[in-house]
């Protein structure tokens, strides 16, 4: 029987205290003991404790006896709060029947939080309302209260107040999802359907599948079938979470657990993937999932051509870890070899990045985030290019489309102009305007994805003292006129910092490049040239002064290791500078084209 079943995740903005609170669940369940309890005891990875967000969903098992002495068993799905990784936030709904809505009593209802919480309600999902953090000082409960009556259609009062640092009112929340959380459909004798939700690979079982049964019973004995891919396997052992992982015999329907399934790479099993016995397999998958779609691309590329295929194995190992990371190698004349990676977000970038560069210790590059675009070519057919140094010959393209976004900024009233100022600078399109809550404002905008990617959100946080809050969807593909931007460096065009730009836009990013670009790289024994092309004309030169620099002249006699330490510093100076041609450009000419931020 499921009666005692419960299933729910836990959504919210980032930062809003989710990680938190689960922590708290864990320890009035008796989950884990006082021993064992961390900060975050579900964000395991390092990454996710130092920028305090969930990058991966995890899943833990908490049994609960409620006030009617009846024993439940209690399933928890955590899920990510940040924009990039909406994914993730999608598969952890489908696996559950409820959902725990977490609201911070003092910043109020923002803008991920509505956009999760439309996810939710779409996956048809029982909705527990709480407020968090009503031990601050600058804490409103009341007045989110009344927000989240309005938003929801309930009384304020039976919104659950608490403070997950404190522990105050937890135990509420037990009680309301075991009250109001729907229990799963009892399926048990079906042929067997299994939701992954998630995988991450271990090098001892294979892939582990985080799954979530929706009819009949998964056994460790039998053969089972992924449907996505046909591949069958054998499982090395079927378990749940508590929150370690605990081998069991069996899950029955409405039951979370895991299949460390032996494969070797997550191709075979896909998430949002369904499993089912190989023997009678079950008729069609489940519904409701589509491949994730990167929306960022970068080139990525080791500053050891050596680390290449070290480099390659730990993007493959990445990819077991997170199946919306996509790439495929590519080379530049200016880096050599490497690859062009696809990103959900630039979060998403960083995260990578910090992952490439800790937990495989490599040194990278990454070149300038870029979107994909789609050229139409005189004829008739359709190129995506993610990369500006693809751009085709410009006499053959009818015109460039772009992706645009619609995006949602909620924020304090009296911040309205910056906003506005920021965004149409930025070519966007105002939309319309709501008022969710008294002294705050939802505006609506449509922007092109390629302005936004890069500082947008920096931007927009530091103009709004923090306050705003955006969420973003893609609408469509736009065409406008859109041209390659080329910087040539000694007559050579250098592919990795050539950008695709807005024709009024090529003038001022050119300039503002080259004078960038004058400062870094080095002089030589020879005066280097440093142009900006678009549209076939250059629009911008600067020409770098030729020296030569002797690193011993100071060392006249003394101690011969004096000189040597200075050779060997100089030695390692060169190290870091990338060849094109014959003139040296450092790597943070190549990190100056990210940062031309508005001067």
């Amino acid at each position: 029987m499921t009666d005692h079943i419960r299933n729910f995740c836990i959504i919210a903005h980032v930062d809003h205290g989710k990680s938190t609170l689960a922590d708290r669940l864990l320890q009035l369940t008796g989950a884990i003991s006082e021993r064992e309890m961390t900060e975050q005891v579900l964000d395991s990875m390092d990454l996710e404790r130092e920028k305090g967000v969930t990058i991966k969903a995890s899943a833990v098992r908490m049994y609960y006896t409620a006030q009617d002495n009846f024993k439940y068993e209690i399933n928890l799905i955590d899920t990510p709060g940040h924009v990039d990784f909406g994914y993730e936030v999608s598969r952890a709904l489908k696996a559950c029947e409820g959902a725990v809505l977490v609201v911070d009593a003092t910043q109020g209802i923002e803008a991920q939080t509505l956009a999760n919480l439309y996810q939710a309600l779409e996956a048809d999902l029982a909705i527990i309302p709480v407020i968090n953090k009503i031990d601050l000082p600058s804490a409103r409960p009341d007045e989110v209260a009344e927000d989240i009556g309005s938003l929801l259609g309930v009384e304020p009062g039976s919104v659950i107040r608490i403070s997950a640092k404190e522990g105050i009112n937890v135990d509420q929340i037990l009680e309301a999802i075991v009250r109001r959380v729907p229990p799963p459909v009892d399926v048990d004798d079906l042929p067997p359907r299994a939701l992954i939700f998630d995988s991450h690979y271990d090098s001892y079982k294979g892939v582990i599948a985080y799954v979530r049964v929706f009819e009949g019973m998964i056994r460790s004995n039998e053969t089972l079938r992924m449907f996505a891919t046909r591949s069958d396997m054998k499982p090395v052992e079927i378990g749940i979470f508590v929150p370690g992982m605990k081998p069991v015999d069996s899950l029955g329907s409405g039951e979370v657990g895991y299949i460390a399934t032996g494969l070797k790479t997550v191709h075979e099993c896909r998430v949002g993937d369904t499993v089912t016995r190989a023997a009678a397999p079950a008729a069609e998958p489940l519904p409701g999932y589509r491949h994730p779609k990167p929306m960022v691309f970068a080139g990525i590329y080791p500053v050891e051509a050596d680390d290449y295929t070290t480099l390659r194995e730990s993007l493959e190992k990445l990819q077991l870890n997170d199946a919306s990371l996509t790439y495929q190698p590519e080379t530049s004349q200016a880096l050599g070899f490497g690859f062009r990676a696809g990103f959900l977000g630039l979060f998403h970038m960083e995260i990578i990045q910090e992952r490439i560069e800790r937990e495989y210790l490599l040194d990278v590059l990454f070149t300038a985030p870029s979107v994909e675009y789609e050229v139409v070519m005189d004829d008739g057919s359709v190129v995506t290019v993610d990369s500006p140094a693809e751009l085709p010959d410009p006499n053959k393209i009818v015109e460039v489309r772009e992706p645009w976004m619609t995006i949602e900024i909620i924020t304090p009233t009296e911040y309205y102009g910056p906003i506005m100022e920021l965004v149409t600078k930025r070519r966007g399109i105002f939309k319309q305007q709501e008022y969710p809550a008294p002294h705050r404002v939802q505006l609506d905008f449509e922007i092109p994805l390629s302005e936004i990617i890069v500082d947008f959100f920096d931007l927009l946080k530091s103009r709004t003292k923090g306050y705003a809050s955006l969420d973003y969807q893609f609408l469509e593909y736009r065409p406008d006129r859109l041209q390659k931007l080329e910087i040539l460096v000694n007559g050579e065009a250098v592919d990795a910092l050539a950008a695709i730009v807005h024709e009024k836009d090529a003038y001022h990013k050119g300039q503002r490049l080259i004078t960038k670009l004058k400062e870094l790289i080095p002089r030589q024994l020879y005066d280097v040239a440093v142009q900006a092309a678009s549209g076939g004309r250059i629009i911008s030169r600067a020409n770098v002064k030729a020296t030569r620099k002797d690193v011993l002249a100071k060392c006249y006699g003394g101690d011969i290791t004096r000189k040597k330490k200075l050779l060997e510093k100089q030695k390692r100076g060169k190290k870091r500078l990338k060849m094109v041609g014959n003139v040296e450009i450092p790597q943070e000419a190549f990190m100056a084209v990210l940062k031309l931020e508005e001067e």
